[in-house]
């Protein structure tokens, strides 16, 4: 596309195979950037690339966030394919169903690691990019990370760090002319494809048993994608340091959501 609001831009989307991180990468393809997704499923990463070819110029790289290596490695292949770097979204991202104390070790870790960690190495080896064109940082958190889901207590202690580590890098990055923004979605269709039970290889859908948000419908990945393509463009000048809830309302208040009929 030529003229969109993010016409010549470079973006790097981590996790961007699947889920949210393709529906981020083909809005800004849209709106004229040029994209890099990262993944670790060869499969899925050529399937993404493919489809998202048409749009514009994009990559796929595996990467995974939970290694720090691959992640430097990641930054520098994305960068010599788009030819610098203008964004940077943080969006790969595991989790395990399971109650704090019923949590194993191994999966703490995991959700850790990728969660918090691996989005601090990809902030840290992305930086020195971002800051040569004034480019900006974008998390994605979640509505769990404002507010604890007991059911994936691990999962929002991870996405709580994650917000923090959003201003922080707001408020280091923006004095050298890099925002960070982090955005908490609620829950978005189809879900998380690495939102597990302990020792679990797959994650039952289960779209039809959320409790719907106040606005009668739950989230679709195109939502959070329209938030993260205004935080991305300089319509979000000056915005930095802030964790956009798109939810639905799901955090406007205690119980704020609807059974099903």
């Amino acid at each position: 596309m030529t003229g969109g609001i993010l016409h010549g831009r470079a973006a790097l989307v981590t996790g961007g195979t699947t889920g949210i991180g393709r529906a981020i990468a083909r809005r800004f393809l849209d709106e004229g950037a040029a994209v890099v997704i990262t993944g670790r499923d060869e499969a899925l990463g050529a399937a993404a690339r493919d489809e998202l070819a048409a749009l514009g110029p994009v990559r796929f790289v595996r990467a995974d966030a939970a290694d720090p290596e691959a992640v430097a490695a990641s930054v520098e292949e994305a960068v010599g394919f788009l030819g610098g770097l203008d964004v940077l979204v943080n969006n790969a991202g595991v989790g395990v169903v399971a109650g704090v104390l019923d949590t194993p070790l191994e999966a703490f870790d995991l959700v850790m690691d990728v969660n918090v960690r691996g989005a601090f190495c990809y902030a840290k080896a992305a930086f020195p990019h971002l800051e040569a064109r004034r480019g900006c940082m974008l998390h994605i958190a979640s509505d769990a990370g404002v507010l604890g889901e007991v059911e994936i207590a691990v999962y929002s202690v991870s996405k709580a760090a994650l917000i923090m580590l959003s201003n922080m890098l707001a408020i280091e990055g923006g004095r050298r002319g890099v925002r960070s923004n982090a955005i908490c979605p609620g829950d978005t269709e189809p879900g998380m494809r690495h939102m597990l039970e302990p020792g679990a290889e797959e994650r039952p859908e289960d779209v039809e048993t959320w409790p719907l948000p106040p606005v009668g419908r739950v989230g679709r990945a195109t939502d959070v994608a329209e938030a993260a393509l205004f935080l991305a463009s300089d319509r979000a000048a000056f915005v930095n340091g802030v964790a956009l809830l798109v939810d639905g309302g799901m955090r406007a208040g205690m119980r704020a959501g609807m059974p099903r009929a």
